[in-house]
């Protein structure tokens, strides 16, 4: 059966997902402060010095007061000051600053134009569609408007790897499982959705903008096409 949705994973997937050194140097830079290796170095081992279980545990996504105090209480076990504390948490929940992929403005064009459903399943604490509201297609639409649902674990109090985030997708997709993939970068949390019967393709993590890797949700679900002249001449199943 051919695939008419295709549900995406945000950070890994579709941004570069930040890492705690990205997010000290980028708080540490706003702040004017030091931001030489020592300087970062430093604040690093006073983070990995306290325990941060919470903190990397996906219960916190299922709402956003509870991921804000996690947080909170692990930037107090590791000493931080309360302004370079509040300017981390910042970095780390304003979802502007994670840089899309290249290819995910031509893969959601491409999907859109050919009658495929877009749905977005994340752990997150804060909402994406002003994010993808604020990218722009060349006829003047915004990726928001070609994204059919939303599965956000901040409003669903759920999050991946529990069925219940890729159920409540399924359902705002308006299709069965076995009609859409999953798309992901880790196995633990979205290869979850295969339990729902759901093919999941799990790509390497994104590591920069200019990683292109999103061709090969079309190779699945629109054969044959690319991402490089679809845009001009759409080939849906």
């Amino acid at each position: 059966m051919a695939f008419k949705g295709v549900l995406l994973d945000w950070r890994g997937t579709l941004v570069v997902a930040p890492t705690y050194r990205w997010l000290e140097q980028t708080a540490l830079k706003l702040l004017d402060r030091d931001i030489s290796a020592e300087s970062v170095d430093a604040v690093l081992a006073r983070l990995q010095g306290a325990d941060a279980s919470e903190v990397e545990s996906s219960a916190i996504d299922t709402d956003a007061a509870l991921h804000r105090r996690a947080y909170a209480a692990w930037f107090r076990a590791a000493d931080l000051d309360e302004e370079l504390a509040e300017r981390l948490y910042a970095v780390e929940s304003t979802a502007a600053l994670n840089p899309f992929a290249a290819d995910v403005g031509p893969l959601l064009r491409t999907l859109h134009a050919a009658g495929v459903r877009i749905g977005v399943v994340s752990d997150i604490h804060v909402d994406l569609r002003p994010v993808f509201a604020q990218q722009n297609n060349p006829d003047g639409s915004s990726w928001a408007d070609l994204v059919d649902a939303w599965a956000l674990s901040y409003e669903l109090g759920v999050a991946k790897p529990a069925p219940a985030i890729f159920a409540a997708a399924l359902n705002r997709l308006g299709l069965p499982a076995e009609q859409v993939l999953m798309v992901g970068d880790r196995g633990a949390w979205d290869g979850a959705a295969a339990e729902l019967g759901i093919t999941t393709l799990l790509l390497p993590p994104l590591r920069a903008a200019d990683d292109l890797r999103l061709q090969r949700v079309l190779d699945l679900v629109m054969p044959g096409a690319s991402l490089t002249n679809s845009e001009r001449s759409p080939q849906p199943q």
